[in-house]
């Protein structure tokens, strides 16, 4: 989970976000942020009670990402579309953060949240409510509800960023298209760890975003845009294209499927 910052431009964008995928020419830029005065002294393993929580000293520093363009993985009318320059945290939110805003807001504690917005695996592998386990405060937080991460991103100001922000924000490396399918493919044929490391422990975009690729997936803000459902036939209103039995075959560019 990653966010980025709220704060809206004329034109900009959670990287808090974390995630992301777009279109067809010309469009208008996605909404976007630009860079602002949302990015505290924070250190990575943080811990926090609920009397001296602060959440703008919580939040991960803010990086500045430049305009882009994103061409979406599947999509009838295929183009790039145009996303404005935004703003996007460092590294992934971790459970030393996450923890200070469970203290705070309580109805997102595990046993408290309501079913509607976690399933059973909501921060399954902390050891309670209030203990996210020894030595993990700095790993990043998973098992975390997309809810619960636009929660959280409220909750520090942000919010979490578009499917189009993460994708222009994780392309910005060097080697291209092609250093970022070698860092997928060494990411996929690696057993998961049974300990995750810490932030910043992978490689950084030329940005210094950390960790974008090969350490965990991320939630974007609207990762349920591309829509399917179990009766394609009265689907008329879907993009038609979306997905198919085929995988890969209605995708706009068959060989990033892996995206």
């Amino acid at each position: 989970m990653r966010i980025a910052s709220s704060t809206l431009a004329t034109l900009a964008v959670l990287a808090v976000i974390g995630a992301g995928c777009e279109a067809r020419a010309p469009a208008e830029p996605v909404v976007a942020s630009t860079p602002d005065a949302l990015a505290p002294d924070a250190t990575a393993g943080v811990e926090a009670t609920a009397e001296n929580v602060d959440p703008q000293r919580i939040a991960t520093p803010l990086v500045a990402i430049p305009a882009g363009t994103f061409r979406p993985l599947f999509g009838k009318e295929v183009g790039d579309v145009p996303v404005a320059a935004f703003t996007l945290e460092r590294h992934a939110v971790t459970n030393g953060q996450f923890l200070a805003f469970v203290r705070a807001e309580p109805k997102w504690r595990r046993s408290r949240v309501k079913n509607l917005f976690a399933d059973a695996q909501y921060l399954a592998h902390w050891t309670s409510d209030l203990d996210h386990g020894p030595d993990a405060a700095a790993q990043p937080v998973t098992r975390v509800s997309w809810f619960a991460a636009r929660a959280y991103a409220r909750w520090v100001g942000r919010r979490l960023p578009s499917v189009a922000e993460w994708e222009v924000a994780a392309a910005d490396l060097d080697g291209g298209r092609d250093a970022i399918t070698k860092l997928l493919l060494q990411w996929y044929s690696r057993p998961t760890p049974a300990v995750l490391p810490s932030v910043e422990s992978t490689f950084a975009t030329r940005a210094g975003v950390h960790d974008l690729h090969g350490l965990v997936w991320e939630w974007v803000d609207d990762f349920n845009s591309a829509l399917v459902s179990g009766e394609s036939r009265g689907d008329a209103g879907l993009e038609r294209n979306l997905f198919c039995g085929s995988g890969s075959v209605g995708a706009t560019d068959p060989s990033d499927y892996a995206a």
